[in-house]
């Protein structure tokens, strides 16, 4: 007999241990960088296995008015460290008297995720403009590790989109070029992953500041696709009865 096993399923009260099964989680964030900025795009769907809690939820969270963070997991996990992160770095900016670079809110952030990577289960897209760097895309999965991107994709919608991103990318787009095509993988993903849906929200980040606009499934701007539809399932012998 497994004890082990079996100590592992069994609550014990006193210790505060009510082990639970694994909930899965959706959702879809899609990024480019463009020479002068970076598009983020995002679904709306929050789930827990096969309930929708939100529709409507927010994915892209501004933490500057040049800094953006898109959130995937547990969403409690990834607001908080959100709020954490912004707070430092409003903290950093009145103590030094200066911006803090993009790089150096990634680095703030990946602390986070590297040090907390057994208690917490959060992966983000950090997309930002600084003076010094222009537009910057990385991407921190779950633990912590850093990785700066071009064109990248995260969340369960991901598996879906990347074929076509990786199609679609070119060197030098432009900011309406890759609004087309963040939109379109998001829309792409919602259409075709159970854990992805509700409206689309797409972020550009560049010196101007972060302007993010919303499309709505019932708008004429939301992405339409057709799936194909399949042959008709009867026998032959029985279309040829009923003829």
């Amino acid at each position: 007999m497994d004890t082990m096993h079996e100590s592992l399923v069994k609550a014990v009260p006193a210790l505060g241990h009510y082990p639970q099964e694994p909930i899965s989680t959706g959702t879809t964030l899609i990024a480019m960088e463009f020479d002068g900025g970076v598009v983020v795009g995002t679904d709306s769907r929050t789930s827990a296995g096969s309930f929708i809690s939100s529709r409507v939820t927010n994915k892209i969270t501004p933490v500057t008015d040049h800094l953006v963070v898109c959130r995937s997991g547990n969403a409690a996990d990834t607001q908080t460290i959100a709020d954490v992160v912004k707070y430092q770095i409003e903290a950093y900016t009145m103590l030094e008297a200066e911006k803090v670079s993009i790089y150096r809110a990634t680095q703030i952030f990946r602390q986070f995720l590297y040090n907390y990577r057994d208690q917490l289960s959060a992966s983000v897209l950090v997309a930002g403009w600084d003076e010094n760097e222009g537009g910057q895309l990385y991407a921190l999965p779950i633990g912590g590790f850093v990785t700066r991107q071009r064109s990248t994709a995260s969340g369960s919608g991901s598996t879906f989109v990347t074929g076509y991103l990786d199609k679609n990318w070119k060197p030098n787009m432009t900011k309406e070029e890759c609004v087309k095509v963040v939109k379109e993988a998001v829309g792409l993903a919602t259409f075709r992953d159970g854990s992805s849906g509700g409206v689309i929200r797409i972020g550009v980040i560049d010196k101007n500041g972060t302007d993010i606009k919303l499309y709505r499934p019932d708008g004429n701007d939301f992405p339409k696709f057709v799936a194909p539809t399949p042959h008709p399932s009867w026998p032959a012998h029985v279309e040829a009865k009923n003829q």
